[in-house]
């Protein structure tokens, strides 16, 4: 599991688990009465469709969990492909063998979690593909499943792309909501200044004087909000020719992108494309998991 990420993932998978089996340690009335606890057997984790895979990180951490609930042994995990990879469908995932109990108690919160965030991957690699070679990248957004943003971040990465800020906390986004509250975009950025000097400020911009003031004000990273592909140009141009003085500004394009125009928009000269739909449109890609060897024959009665 990922050192710096291993708390979030025990955080989120218990919350699934309390989710799906009730509080802890919880039941599965179906798996529990018709499948003996000495069983064991051998499952397969397989992609259903073509696709990038992500969260792959979380299967060992879900079936420890489980065994731990049901007071049954570890399921040994054989991980066939890495998160990032670009899997068809029908490839083995990975190989997982222990209690058929825990297998099947499992199944439902290991797919939630690994189909949603492989989901997550495969939208953003067609958006890195886009750009490949353009010198832009593809940044992510707050637009997140409350919750599962540490995962669908991580998920993000897996496919190619960026993560931006991870929250309200790390990094300053002057909007137009709080220029309207602070009177102007140098008052709205001089405050962050003055009460948090430690943060980055980003300023949102949606014509080519707001971004021209943002820079007065002192901002070095610019959105530029849904302007067309000749205003970015425009915006992009003067921006840079302001660098002299300036020092490099990061520019990114923000609001109404699409992945026919993502190349387009690179051209004009920007850093970064934002695109929200990353982590709040991406449709799951599908898993299953597969039971192919039990003992459950000769088991005894539970």
């Amino acid at each position: 599991m990922t050192t710096d990420l291993a708390g979030v993932w025990t955080r989120i998978i218990a919350t699934a688990l309390d989710e799906d089996l009730g509080p802890a340690p919880g039941r599965d009335v179906t798996t529990q009465a018709t499948i003996s606890a000495l069983a064991t057997g051998t499952a397969h984790l397989v992609a259903r469709q073509d696709g990038v895979v992500a969260g792959l990180v979380l299967v060992d951490e879900v079936l420890t969990q489980v065994a731990g609930r049901l007071g049954q042994g570890a399921v040994a995990v054989e991980q066939v492909v890495a998160d990032g990879a670009v899997v068809q469908a029908h490839d083995v995932l990975a190989v997982l063998t222990g209690p058929v109990q825990v297998l099947l108690v499992a199944e439902r919160t290991l797919l939630n979690l690994t189909s949603r965030a492989s989901g997550v991957a495969t939208h953003t690699r067609r958006w890195a593909d886009a750009l490949a070679g353009t010198g832009a990248s593809v940044l992510d957004t707050r637009k997140t499943t409350p919750g599962l943003r540490a995962l669908e971040k991580y998920a993000v990465r897996c496919g190619g792309g960026t993560n931006k800020r991870m929250g309200l906390y790390d990094v300053a986004m002057v909007k137009d909501n709080h220029v309207v509250a602070a009177g102007s975009v140098a008052r709205a950025v001089a405050a962050v200044h003055e009460h948090f000097p430690d943060v980055e400020v980003q300023v949102e911009a949606d014509t080519p004087e707001q971004a021209m003031e943002a820079l007065d004000a002192g901002a070095r990273f610019l959105l530029l909000d849904n302007m067309t592909t000749p205003v970015l140009t425009e915006v992009v141009a003067a921006v840079r020719a302001r660098e002299v003085e300036t020092g490099h500004v990061e520019l990114e394009a923000t609001g109404n992108l699409t992945l026919d125009r993502a190349a387009e928009v690179a051209a004009t000269g920007v850093d970064h494309l934002s695109v929200g739909g990353l982590t709040h449109s991406s449709p799951i890609l599908d898993l299953a998991l597969d039971l192919v060897a039990s003992d459950l024959a000769t088991s005894p009665p539970r």
